[in-house]
């Protein structure tokens, strides 16, 4: 596969702020690529910098054969996107919202590839409905089949489920999936991990800089020692416990549970379990489990702190 986007060393400031702080990656035809983070972190920045909405103040960036954002025009017919905010006609049908964008783009044979698209993300019974009236998930999909409209070599999503219930998150991903079947690249920024699992590659991204990229897999595999989980009772009071010792990496509650990153050592396993049975909590269980993105993220942001 040859690369869809080169980043190398990017830079982009909004006056004292410093956006990004020389960001690096590649992202190859057919790849569905996450840029993952909170806000603040830098992802709608890169997704613009992407689309050539934005220049870079350092560094180099190319899409396909085009350098951007001298060449911005030559690329926007090859590419798709969807802004974080719903910004189609909302007084306006979902055909005719779709009716708009194929004339912007001068789609022949319209009709067609609207009825294609209205049945692909299953809005073909809505279609005569406003925009105004459809709900967030809906809104997205048609959001969707609008970007998708003059088939796009590149889809650029500026996080897409924000604010979406499971459900439609779901659905959309699918559609996601079908998408990229077709050869279509997709790059998208998310705040959630479990959606970074979807990702062929991804990139974490925090205060304008790359943590980790790679697979998903690969990147939890940045995590140091062993996870594991503990069931212990009071959960919260025992996190508060094992949080002043040191020598562990991190220590989070999930649920009636805790995840402990220990060096890897099993004294000190030991002694952490002796600890708390020490000060009168019930340790229910202890077992080794394989590292998630968001133990990887939380002790690569311990590891630059």
């Amino acid at each position: 596969m040859s690369a869809a986007i080169y980043m190398e060393q990017v830079r982009k400031r909004f006056g004292e702020l410093e956006a990004l702080r020389g960001i690096s990656f590649e992202v190859e035809t057919g790849e569905l690529f996450g840029l993952v983070g909170p806000d603040g972190a830098g992802k709608t920045t890169t997704l613009r910098l992407l689309c050539g909405i934005l220049a870079p103040d350092e560094g180099h960036i190319q899409v396909f054969d085009y350098v951007l954002p001298r060449q911005k025009y030559e690329v926007h017919p090859y590419l798709g996107y969807l802004s974080q905010q719903f910004s189609l006609y909302l007084d306006l049908t979902v055909e005719e919202n779709m009716d708009f964008f194929a004339r912007l783009h001068h789609i022949p044979e319209r009709r067609a590839r609207m009825d294609e698209l209205l049945q692909f993300t299953g809005l073909a019974p809505f279609r005569k409905r406003l925009a105004a009236q459809l709900s967030g998930g809906m809104k997205q999909k048609l959001a969707l089949a609008c970007a998708l409209i003059h088939q796009p070599r590149l889809l650029i999503l500026d996080e897409p489920t924000t604010g979406v219930d499971p459900v439609a998150r779901r659905g959309f991903w699918e559609l996601l999936s079908q998408v990229r079947e077709q050869g279509v690249t997709v790059v998208l920024s998310t705040p959630y991990l479990d959606e970074a699992e979807r990702c062929s590659h991804l990139a974490l991204l925090n205060e304008g800089t790359i943590l980790a990229r790679g697979t998903p897999e690969a990147v939890k595999q940045r995590v140091p020692g062993k996870v594991y989980e503990i069931v212990v009772q009071p959960v919260r009071q025992a996190a508060r416990i094992l949080r002043q010792m040191p020598e562990l990496y991190d220590v989070q509650v999930f649920g009636d549970r805790l995840h402990v990153i220990v060096p890897e050592d099993h004294a000190l396993l030991e002694h952490l379990v002796e600890t708390l049975q020490k000060q009168g909590y019930h340790v229910e269980q202890v077992r080794e489990i394989a590292p998630s993105l968001e133990n990887a993220f939380i002790a690569l942001l311990r590891k630059i702190g």
